[in-house]
Formats: structure tokens, sequence, C-alpha cells
């Protein structure tokens, strides 16, 4: 007997299969990343035709096979492709799913991604708070459920976790005023950085997008994570690098 499955999800990426199929990776709530097949999704009449763009967000119904899913059913609750209305937010919005693409595992539950990704995207929909400020807290938080976030809250050489007013990407860590030494101004962190990125950390993930941040930290923050990725992930994300070429 066929077993059939349903998952809450978004579709992170899609590409046509055959005539009028289409191949999707889901991120799901359940059964973190996994491939499914859409039969008859690219036909113009397919009950398949929205449920399976890249940032569709709805409940999948699916029935498992060897080496993947086949999708039977779609109730597509958000859109968020439709919502983004430049193309800033657009290529930000891709961006974040080839991030979850990047960290997704299958068989392994993927309940706090699914829910930052969902929330993030809904923040890029709105104008409460700048998107490189979005893009921050993504990374970042993207990088605490996967394991391999920096140490913002004492410092890397000798422990305090007072006076932090450095980031040393040798050691992956703020640093102390008494440890750093004589540095250049531009490399001192206002203490409001060193407070953001804590926050990032720490505050539940339906709290994390509520606060603003002077134009001065902003872009501390991102010298300070962009930095750090830059490090650790050795891959290059198309949608980024278009968002990179345009400036």
């Amino acid at each position: 007997m066929v077993e059939t499955v349903t998952a809450m999800g978004i579709v992170i990426s899609a590409m046509p299969m055959g005539e009028y199929d289409k191949r999707v990776v889901l991120l799901t709530k359940q059964f973190g990343k996994i491939t499914a097949f859409a039969r008859g999704a690219r036909r113009p009449t397919s009950q398949f035709l929205s449920g399976t763009q890249p940032m569709s967000f709805g409940e999948f119904t699916m029935y498992r096979g060897r080496n993947s899913y086949t999708i039977t059913n779609v109730k597509v609750t958000e859109y968020f492709g439709g919502e983004m209305t430049n193309i800033n937010k657009m290529y930000m919005g891709m961006y974040f799913l080839e991030l979850a693409d990047y960290y997704g595992r299958e068989g392994i539950e993927a309940k706090d991604t699914l829910e930052l990704l969902y929330i993030a995207m809904k923040q890029l929909s709105k104008k409460a708070i700048p998107i490189d400020l979005i893009r921050c807290i993504y990374e970042l938080r993207t990088l605490v459920i996967n394991g391999e976030y920096p140490n913002v809250f004492n410092c890397g050489k000798c422990g305090n976790t007072e006076n932090l007013d450095c980031f040393d990407l040798e050691h992956n860590s703020v640093i102390c005023s008494n440890c750093h030494g004589k540095i250049r101004k531009n490399k001192i962190l206002n203490p409001s950085t060193v407070y953001a990125l804590q926050y990032i950390v720490t505050a539940k993930i339906n709290k994390l997008f509520s606060f603003n941040v002077k134009e001065e930290v902003l872009a501390q923050l991102k010298q300070v994570i962009e930095s750090y990725i830059n490090k650790i992930i050795h891959k290059k994300f198309n949608s980024l690098e278009f968002l990179e070429n345009l400036y």
C-alpha cells in the first residue's frame, strides 16, 4: 500500500521535467528538505500550477517513493513571490531560499528553519525595517539554528563579557578592548552592534524582526556577518551575486 503523508512547507526551487511535469525541492516542517514530483504541473489547467512555484507556502500531500515523493494535493496559504514589490526584495527572497536549501537536510525536521524563513519572507513584503537588516537577522539566525554561529557573548581570548568592541575573524569571536590592543578606529564596534548580535542569537524567532538600528550599526552588522559567512560557507549564491551586480 502506498504511504501518503502531509507536510507544511515552502517550495525552495523548481525545475521542468519532461513535457509537463515539475521536480520541486520543498523545505518541510516534518521531513526537512525533500524532493518531490508534480505530474502535469506545467499544464495551464493544472491544480499544481501555483503551488509548485518557488516561494509558495502551504500544505503538501504526497506519497512516498523509493527516492522521492509525488505530490497529490497542494493547499497554498501564502505565495511570497506575489508580495515582493521590487527586484531587490524578490532576489533577496530567492537568496533566503538558496540559504535554506544549502543547510536543508532530508529526514531532519526543520521547524525552526521553516518558521524563520516564513517570518523573514513576510518581513520582506513590509516596509517596517530595512532589507539589509532583514538579511543580517536571517543569515545569523540561520547559522544559530545550524550550530555554526560566532561567539558574540565573551572575549575569544580571555573570556571577559565586558568591553567587547571588536570582532576577530581568526578567533570567530568578539574581543574585548583589553585583549585586542590598539586597532584602527573603523574596527571598533558600537555597543549597539554587539547588543544586536547577541539579541539575534538569543531572541525568540517571532521577536527577531521587532527592532531597528542606526545606519552605522547596520553597516557594522553587515560587515561582521558577511565576513563570517564568507569564511565558513564556500558557495556562491546566484541570487546574491545578481543583487551585488546591481550596484
